[in-house]
């Protein structure tokens, strides 16, 4: 019978990308960590996300050890388009910033991270049944989980909560402490994986009357592109016919001559939704990610901010184990929300310029083309932009 650790010092629930940096991190400083994830192995590397990546997390990567096949296949990128009507305006990250973002799938950090882990023997332990914290407010809480019908507790000086939007977490902080602040958009975004070249060297966001589009890619040889679509459609009814039919129509003539139509391999529907929850401490539980906050996509800062998370959380666990100060714990929720409203009003901000709402009256779609032109115009509209979709540093 497998032997499941019954004392760690940070146990952390969800491997996801900021349950497994924070267990790589936590364990390259000498701090004894267990990931517990409800999900499989086969199901956690098989989830298609995505794949921009800002240079704090490309540093984080570098700091967990991890970043060998980041630098062979990873695309360093200056710049991004915005398109509106089919006219193109170039954010030049470099320029205004001296700054640049990688696209990396997320799937391939997810897999690299995995691997480091269990090159290293870590506790790493995937389908666990019935995952529950317990003991929160206490000195001593814990992480109840069945494994193989065996039920097993794991005693922690601290809980980490990084297992997304539903996960258990979240929901075992009292109603009366838990506050939520959440914006549901009335559209999702239809997306497709293909084999073929991207249709440029950088991501394009494109605002069409038909709807929002988004170019992007995760190689030279496999693309990634998404559609506005109605929250309630269906898969079955875009084939891949008709779904480069309406990209071409949304990216204009002089854009959509370049793309090449591969065949899709991976084909979904994402609905979108801002998403925070405060604080994201309660006694000795942590949360971090998706179990604290959600993005829109646009603007690619899902990922990117849970990392940060994570970088701000690794940085309060070194100081309160090696130097004996738990300031860092303590601010955490303050320290973290700070850029969680930041990274939620761009998100937003980018959201509602670039898709069509449904609730716009004429007047409204006036002031998103006239927002359009001034970024298009202005060198400071620009560089707050590129400022923002580099990322913002971790302590503002």
């Amino acid at each position: 019978m497998t032997q499941y650790p019954r004392k760690t010092q940070v146990g952390i629930i969800g491997s996801g990308p900021a349950g497994l940096m924070l267990s790589q991190l936590l364990h390259n400083a000498g701090i004894d960590n267990v990931v517990i994830d409800r999900q499989s192995r086969e199901h956690i590397e098989a989830r298609v996300r995505a794949g921009v990546l800002e240079q704090g997390t490309v540093k984080a990567l570098h700091e967990a050890g991890v970043s060998q096949r980041l630098l062979a296949e990873g695309l360093p990128h200056d710049g991004f388009h915005l398109s509106f009507d089919g006219e193109l305006h170039r954010i030049d990250l470099k320029k205004h910033t001296g700054q640049h973002v990688t696209v990396y799938g997320q799937t391939e950090l997810t897999k690299d991270l995995i691997q480091r882990r269990l090159d290293q023997n870590a506790p790493l332990i995937f389908s666990a049944d019935n995952v529950t914290p317990d003991a929160l407010i206490s000195q001593s809480p814990c992480i109840h989980f069945e494994k193989d019908g065996t039920r097993h507790t794991v005693q922690c000086e601290f809980v980490v909560g990084c297992d997304g939007f539903h996960g258990i977490s979240r929901q075992s902080i009292p109603d009366d402490v838990l506050r939520v602040f959440e914006r549901v958009y009335p559209f999702g975004w239809l997306g497709i994986l293909c084999e073929a070249p991207p249709i440029a060297e950088e991501l394009i966001y494109a605002n069409h009357p038909n709807g929002f589009a988004l170019c992007s890619m995760r190689s030279p040889s496999r693309s990634r592109y998404y559609i506005q679509c109605d929250t309630n459609d269906n898969i079955e009814n875009w084939d891949d016919a008709r779904f480069y039919d309406e990209l071409e129509i949304r990216l204009g003539d002089s854009i959509a001559a370049s793309l090449v139509r591969g065949d899709s391999f991976e084909k979904s529907i994402a609905p979108l939704r801002s998403f925070v929850a405060e604080p994201m401490r309660y006694g000795n539980l942590f949360l971090a990610g998706d179990a604290a906050h959600i993005v829109p996509p646009t603007g690619a800062k899902g990922l990117n901010l849970a990392i940060a998370d994570v970088r701000i959380l690794h940085d309060a666990f070194i100081k309160h184990y090696r130097q004996k100060d738990s300031s860092g714990l303590e601010n955490y929720s303050t320290t973290c929300l700070q850029r969680v409203w930041k990274v939620e009003r761009f998100s937003w901000y980018l959201s509602m310029l670039m898709h069509q709402i449904p609730t716009h009256s004429d007047f409204e779609k006036k002031m998103q083309r006239a927002e359009f032109d001034y970024i298009r115009d202005s060198e400071a509209a620009s560089k707050s932009i590129a400022e923002n979709y580099i990322g913002l540093p971790l302590n503002i």
